[in-house]
């Protein structure tokens, strides 16, 4: 896989399931979930005396070819620990350096100025995808700078460790941090940011109204923590039958401004019916 086609993957991922690094048992199964990109995880879901293991793990998981999963490779964004960046990413560079490898890149966690993530991106061959996580007030007083990255793929929300950092636990101030990265992404020219996961795994209503509610926000994917929710947040991002009924009639009424059950249709809105029907296949 070309760094382009990398970068592009990520990109364009809807579902993006978390593995922790020290479980590589794991790897394959979250692999084969439906999730268009894995993450595995050397930060939150691995515990600081495994952190060597799970590095091995890594290494050993993006170089070595793997008969069970399509194309015979794993691929993987790898979500780094934030205390310890330059072993993690030093290993990474090791990693892109091997013909085939699978590495898709690095979810940068704790993101907070534009100079750590400009360190994350020299540390890495050219095209990589490069993600950074807003997870606290500094990250996001300073997200404009971030999102200007040269090499920075799209933004992360981690709304968990943002309400701790600020000692909140209203959903306006977690709604205000999502307003201000899906803004901010926009303007810097980066495609749709990632919502924070669901810390709900059974009940897939709740996921599904989490992941239906990012999108109305302007976030374009959602992070995972189980398998089980990728489903439910692929289906919540696409389009629904009334959607697509309203974008059709939309569409099919002549050019220029008029009128449709009562409400005024120009530009703007024929705009929107063309992007909801553009996504009915994705």
């Amino acid at each position: 896989m070309t760094t382009s086609a990398q970068h592009d993957v990520v990109a364009s991922a809807t579902t993006l399931l978390f593995v922790p690094g020290d479980r590589p048992d794991r790897f394959t199964k979250a692999h084969k979930s439906g999730a268009d990109v894995i993450i595995i995880d050397l930060e939150d879901a691995v515990a600081v005396e495994n952190k060597s293991l799970a590095l091995d793990a890594v290494v050993s998981a993006l170089t070595e070819p793997h008969d069970s999963v399509p194309g015979g490779r794993l691929t993987a964004l790898v979500r780094i620990d934030s205390n310890l960046s330059s072993l993690h990413l030093a290993a990474l560079r090791d990693i892109a350096a091997v013909k085939n490898n699978g590495l898709l890149g690095v979810m940068v966690p704790k993101a907070e100025s534009a100079e750590q993530l400009t360190a994350a991106v020299n540390a890495l061959p050219r095209g990589l995808a490069i993600v950074p996580l807003i997870e606290s007030a500094r990250g996001l007083v300073n997200i404009n700078d971030i999102a200007q990255v040269q090499g920075v793929t799209r933004l992360g929300f981690g709304a968990v460790d943002f309400g701790l950092d600020v000692d909140a636990t209203h959903e306006r101030v977690t709604d205000y941090a999502r307003v201000q990265i899906v803004v901010s992404s926009r303007a810097a020219g980066l495609g749709a940011p990632v919502d924070s996961p669901s810390l709900s795994i059974s009940d897939l209503a709740i996921v599904e109204a989490e992941a239906t509610r990012a999108r109305q926000f302007g976030f374009s994917g959602k992070l995972c923590i189980h398998p089980a929710q990728v489903t439910a947040v692929n289906s919540s991002f696409m389009p629904s039958a009334e959607e697509i009924a309203w974008a059709e009639e939309i569409v099919g009424l002549d050019g220029g401004a008029s009128q449709h059950n009562g409400l005024m249709v120009d530009k703007p809105v024929v705009d929107r019916a063309h992007r909801i029907l553009s996504r009915r296949g994705e």
